[in-house]
């Protein structure tokens, strides 16, 4: 970047030149070698428009000298500017030369299509432009770029120090908050390492315009020299410059709605569908939230908006360029991934985890619904604690219900009750001792399936069963447990052929929240011989 008093065109390629660079930073796509080819298309153009406003001046110069009395004192200004001139076209066939050569890299030219053959050629760019050995032409052109720096100045302003105009990605301010593996890179690596062919093209249209933005500042200042005002720019085009073309609803659409090549004398009036918009620096910023509708079968619905651009024109009246543009819509998806099974158990917790590969980081939800009691747990979480039969959970993003979910709901397995007496299983076929078996408990064991998803809802007992001793068809003794039943005393008076006979009356569940609550088990009994 030049530093200095900038021209109106120059704001104008500073402005490309920081879309240049992010782009750079992206992932290559086709569309992105497209958005490559427009961007170093408008360089093309604005750098053509320079280069005749440039030779304007030196025409001007020329006139003013002929026409001008005493005029003939400034034919060194003209010998200067014309020199200016020459010094600057050899810099720009050289770059044009260079550009030649990497659509070469690239195959060529299509007949048909009149873009470059291979647009993603990225490795031939690379050894043209970087070398095997950091000796390929970027390190020739960062060289003749900062020598055509220093020349210029010596035609400029006095005080004027022209900045270097190709430096290495330490020492880019455009640059500054990058990483450090890119900030490690020099001048040819960073913009020609793993660089198609349309996105070097732009690199190398970027520096034409400064070049051409150096001559013009000189030229500018020699014209000054004879009496001449400062040229401005005649042709003025509306820019609209959105971040992408493609949101996800609930996403924010952002672009820069700009006008092209102003003059400070000029403050334009921006409008976005006949609402005007706030301009500073002659650029209107137009941003709105992308909300949802009538999705197509690909999830998409396309949205429109004018952009209307009035300027004052030299007779005094205002003047208008308008540019309609569109963007599309994404469906966003939220996708689940479950702690437990797909259908929810009833008044259980079940975790969840929901996430949105299209909104990313911008994926804060909400959740409700229908049947259940939702508790929110951060970073796309819910836990659904059913209390009906079926269960509908909405996902809301900024106000957007995204998706509903249906789940359908099951009851909670019921335990399975097993006996063990001196703390080990009893097998009701073998029987136990008579005077040897001193206790018996009874265990609620849960499903395993359910203790696998739900562990925090699997906690059973039996809270209370009952201990009767037989002998024939009369009851010798008994009594009532919860627990681990100490039965010492019955088996006192146990004999060999009697029977323990055990029911079952009461069995608890503590589920999430740490609340008790009865499990009908239906009539569970064991019987168990005594040898």
């Amino acid at each position: 970047m030049a530093g200095g008093k900038e021209s109106p065109r120059q704001k104008m390629i500073n402005m490309m030149y920081l879309v240049l660079t992010a782009m750079l930073a992206l992932q290559v796509s086709n569309a992105l070698l497209q958005k490559f080819q427009l961007l170093n298309n408008s360089l093309e153009r604005a750098n053509s428009a320079a280069n005749g406003n440039n030779e304007k001046s030196v025409n001007a110069i020329r006139k003013e000298i002929q026409e001008k009395p005493g005029g003939a004192q400034y034919a060194d200004v003209l010998q200067k500017a014309v020199e200016v001139r020459k010094i600057t076209s050899e810099m720009d066939n050289y770059i044009s030369g260079l550009k030649q050569e990497i659509v070469n890299a690239g195959g060529g030219l299509d007949a048909e299509t009149g873009g470059v053959k291979n647009p993603s050629e990225e490795e031939k760019v690379a050894v043209l432009m970087v070398g095997d050995a950091k000796n390929g032409k970027g390190y020739e052109l960062k060289k003749k770029l900062n020598d055509f720096a220093i020349q210029l100045q010596k035609f400029a302003a006095p005080n004027t120090k022209f900045p270097e105009l190709a430096v290495d990605a330490s020492q880019d301010p455009a640059l500054a908050k990058t990483d450090e593996i890119t900030k490690s890179k020099d001048f040819s690596e960073l913009y020609f390492a793993q660089t198609p062919v349309p996105a070097a093209l732009a690199v190398l249209s970027q520096k034409q315009s400064e070049v051409r933005r150096i001559e013009g500042e000189v030229l500018e200042y020699l014209a000054s020299l004879v009496g001449l005002k400062e040229i401005k720019f005649d042709e003025i085009f509306a820019v609209v410059i959105p971040d992408s073309r493609s949101v996800v609803a609930g996403q924010k659409y952002h672009a820069e709605v700009a006008i092209g090549a102003y003059s400070k004398s000029i403050t334009p009036r921006i409008s976005i569908n006949g609402s005007a918009l706030p301009v500073k620096d002659g650029k209107g910023t137009y941003e709105v939230t992308a909300s949802g509708g009538e999705f197509d079968k690909n999830g998409q619905l396309t949205r429109s908006y004018k952009a209307i651009v009035s300027y004052p024109s030299p007779d005094g009246t205002m003047k208008s360029v308008e540019k309609e543009e569109t963007y599309t819509v994404l469906k966003p998806s939220v996708q689940i991934e479950t702690a437990s099974m797909p259908a929810l158990y009833f008044k259980c917790a079940n975790r969840l985890v929901t996430y949105s590969p299209g909104l990313g980081a911008l994926y804060s939800p909400s959740f409700n619904g229908s049947g259940a009691e939702f508790i929110p747990g951060g970073s796309g979480k819910v836990t659904i604690v059913p209390n009906s039969a079926k269960v509908t959970m909405d996902v809301v993003n900024g106000g957007i219900t995204l998706q509903s979910f249906p789940f359908p709901v099951r009851r909670v397995p019921k335990p399975t009750i097993k006996m063990f007496g001196n703390g080990s299983a009893v097998d009701e076929r073998r029987g136990a001792s008579a005077s040897g078996l001193r206790t018996l408990g009874a265990r609620a064991i849960a499903d395993e399936s359910f203790k696998a998803t739900n562990p925090e809802d699997a906690s059973f007992r039996v809270a209370e069963f009952e201990v009767n001793l037989a002998r024939g068809t009369r009851k010798i003794g008994g009594g009532t447990f919860n627990g681990e039943a100490n039965i010492s005393g019955l088996a006192q008076q146990a004999q060999a052929g009697d029977r323990y006979v055990i029911v079952i009356k009461k069995v608890e569940r503590k589920n999430f929240k740490g609340e008790i609550e009865s499990v009908d088990v239906g009539e569970v009994f064991f019987t168990i011989p005594l040898n």
